[in-house]
């Protein structure tokens, strides 16, 4: 009989699914298959009854499917050194899978190759997601135009943070992530636009005052300061008169929100957004120095921090100025906060590359170079020597899509 549809919880995945199923199928009826025909049908030979198969079904959605702890179908499967996982994304267990099923050592001689044709996927889907956002206003710093007032046309922006104009939210409306709708709606309630001229500033903000009250600050607040004037390798200032104060206040206050709440995970990202934008800071690339640094800490990889963040700093990275600024306090956090998380760089960085939010280029550019911008030379150095790992890995897996590319055009 001929199998042309199965019903299963993974809608998604419905190509690499029903091959798994139909594979199932036949090693259990002892069947031959046929999982590539022309046409597009699933062929099992044979007479087989449909209480049968759905028994069979059944029990592929126990074995490959369901997590064994909350029994909830919302499990991917992960392969590595020969071993087939169900990381659950509704209760977090990772289900164990029987290697002794016939299934699964089709699934670990088949598994799909990590090449650069997904990679280069992912890339185009990043470059038209930032293009999107760009183009619906929420692209770059607000100080990134010409002088005429027209957007310099560059992807990345090379302006200083130098502008006054706040600028809208800056998020796609036409998005139907759950903090998009919450920013949507929130934001609604507070104005979005500061007159900076109804403002009475009583702190003197000049370079020298701005360090000196810097050196008075606690250590665990330092952190979350870059000193304005602080030239980097590359040149780039930050020339905002007076504006570390801001980023100062940003700081401080995810810290004591931090505090009250009973730890940094628990601060809500809405109200960070909130609070950024209230400052009229949104849009500046340095205020993702900051973020980097307040929200997260010693946990960011066992608490999967940075997972809790990602709708968020998606919305704020916009351009390679925010990368780059991402990942200057990244290297404080690690480098100055918490030393010992500099032999766990390479598996940072590999989270900011699996969830968009650094591009290729960007990390390569960072790690090729250390940089007395963020951190003194020394620990630049050496957080970028624990970052080899994935630099090489980088590295590797460009060369495999090159390859790729070439036997293709043969």
């Amino acid at each position: 009989m001929s199998l042309t549809h199965v019903t299963t919880p993974l809608g998604p995945h419905s190509n690499t699914l029903l091959l798994d199923v139909i594979k199932y199928f036949g090693f259990e009826l002892g069947a031959q298959t046929n999982t590539d025909p022309a046409d597009d049908r699933w062929i099992i030979n044979g007479a087989h009854e449909a209480s049968k198969l759905q028994d069979y079904l059944d029990g592929f959605i126990t074995k490959f499917v369901l997590c064994k702890k909350c029994r909830n179908p919302e499990t991917e499967v992960h392969i590595k050194d020969g071993i087939i996982t169900l990381p659950c994304k509704a209760c977090g267990h990772i289900s164990d899978v029987d290697l002794r099923a016939k299934l699964s050592s089709f699934i670990l001689k088949n598994q799909p190759k990590k090449g650069k044709k997904d990679k280069s996927n992912k890339k185009a889907e990043r470059k038209a997601r930032k293009a999107r956002e760009r183009a619906n206003g929420g692209g770059g710093d607000d100080d990134d135009d010409n002088e005429d007032g027209s957007p310099n046309g560059s992807e990345h922006g090379n302006g200083d943070d130098n502008g006054d104009d706040e600028g809208d939210v800056g998020i796609d409306a036409g998005s139907d992530d759950e903090l998009t709708r919450r920013i949507n709606a929130e934001a609604k309630e507070i104005d979005t636009k500061i007159d900076e001229d109804e403002i009475e500033w009583t702190v003197d903000t000049s370079e020298e005052a701005v360090k000196a009250r810097a050196k008075g600050l606690p250590d665990d607040l330092k952190r979350s300061l870059v000193i304005n004037g602080n030239d980097g390798a590359d040149g780039e200032e930050d020339g905002e008169e007076g504006g570390s104060s801001r980023y100062e206040q940003l700081g401080t206050w995810i810290e004591e929100e931090a505090k009250s709440l009973g730890g940094v995970a628990k601060v809500n990202s809405v109200e960070v957004y909130k609070k950024a934008q209230e400052l009229g800071m949104e849009k500046k690339h340095r205020t993702l120095t900051v973020l980097a640094q307040a929200l997260f800490d010693e946990n960011i990889i066992t608490k999967k921090q940075i997972e809790l963040r990602v709708p968020m700093l998606k919305k704020m990275i916009t351009s390679e100025k925010h990368e780059k600024a991402f990942l200057g306090g990244t290297e404080r956090l690690v480098g100055v906060a918490h030393p010992e998380l500099i032999p766990a760089i390479s598996t940072i960085l590999m989270q900011y590359y699996e969830y968009d939010l650094i591009e290729e280029d960007t990390l390569k550019a960072w790690g090729g170079k250390a940089s007395k911008k963020y951190v003194d030379l020394k620990v630049s150095r050496n957080v970028r020597k624990s970052a080899e790992k994935f630099m090489t890995w980088l590295e590797e897996a460009e060369s495999e899509e090159e390859e790729d590319g070439d036997d293709e055009s043969d």
